[in-house]
């Protein structure tokens, strides 16, 4: 074979082998793509899933489909994901909690937030808002958050906290409220936030420190009374509202809990797959239907790469490991 044809060959080979890669590149995904979302349908999590998943189909043209598998804060859907296939058809929608705070949280993890996973992209940053039940908010005379940490000093231990389970931000936030103030409230994990604020407003729960964008057409409805936000500023989705530390008191100088939630792959998950997600689902959160979508609930889109979300994480556990253990919180 002269050198003339010998190159001809080799030049169609690696056309024909680049060709392939394309289009191996392109036809991703082949079938529908599931994003887990490990708490119950109703909750911030669910919500924020089920906003990026027709964003995403658009851009992908394939199905990508909400799976809620609840239990254990987070960590039963989050194994599922950690055990999953790297195949890029299986996503989770990561929180704080499985994330950041269920490392410092659980006595023993069944995967690692770190090695078991692929950031993929941040997708929104959220404060939680500290709500109670109207009808208990008027017996005690509760009209702010002071009222509130007085009314629970003069009645210890007959105040019960919802949270959206254990571990999570929504828990956290309300033992790092109780250990500032010197307060009890017995505290009641549900499955996620929907079932939890379903018992809110029905009585059977006093006060629970929700997600502000699950917790906000409730408050907007008046069937539930938020009393402060757990950001360092107010949020413009409720700005009559002050923060926790504005309308607590010394006691609270400081206080600070915010939630965020973000895409996640398993390890070993292709990187072109992984960094193409990133790139539409930035895209999506950058049109104005999504992004005045997501404000207007009180969440503020991120859409950072898959590096930097990895570095974000790692600063999260670090924070988080710390209020652990100021707070006192263990797993119930």
């Amino acid at each position: 074979m002269t050198s003339t044809r010998r190159q001809a060959v080799l030049t169609a080979v690696a056309i024909a082998l680049g060709a392939a890669g394309v289009h191996a590149q392109t036809t991703w995904p082949t079938k529908p793509v599931r994003i887990v979302v490990p708490f119950a349908a109703g909750g911030t999590t669910d919500l924020l899933a089920r906003a990026m998943a027709p964003e995403l189909q658009k851009a992908f043209g394939q199905p990508f489909v909400v799976d809620n598998k609840p239990g254990a804060g987070g960590n039963n859907g989050a194994n599922e994901v950690a055990k999953a296939p790297p195949d890029g058809l299986t996503l989770l929608m990561g929180t704080v909690g499985t994330h950041a705070i269920n490392a410092a949280l659980y006595p023993k993890m069944p995967f690692d937030h770190v090695k078991d996973f692929v950031p993929v992209t941040l997708v929104a940053g959220v404060p939680n808002v500290m709500v109670v039940n109207p009808a208990m908010a008027q017996k005690y005379g509760i009209k702010s958050v002071a009222d509130f940490v007085k009314a629970a000093k003069a009645n210890p231990g007959k105040f019960n906290m919802a949270s959206s389970g254990n571990g999570t931000s929504i828990h956290l936030s309300g033992e790092l409220f109780k250990s500032m103030t010197g307060t009890f409230m017995l505290h009641i994990p549900y499955r996620g936030s929907g079932p939890a604020l379903i018992d809110l407003m029905g009585g059977s729960m006093d006060v629970m420190f929700d997600n502000l964008p699950s917790a906000l057409p409730h408050i907007k409805s008046g069937k539930l009374m938020a009393l402060g936000v757990t950001s360092a500023k107010r949020s413009s989705a409720l700005p009559d509202i002050p923060t926790i530390e504005e309308a607590g008191g010394p006691a609270l100088k400081g206080y600070e809990a915010t939630s965020w939630f973000g895409l996640v792959a398993p390890a070993g998950t292709p990187m072109d797959i992984v960094n193409r997600i990133q790139q539409e689902a930035t895209k999506a959160m950058a049109t104005p239907a999504l992004k005045d979508r997501l404000q207007s609930q009180g969440a503020i889109p991120s859409g950072i790469t898959s590096a930097e979300f990895a570095k974000f994480i790692a600063a999260e556990t670090t924070k988080w490991a710390k209020v652990v253990k100021a707070s006192g919180a263990k797993v119930d």
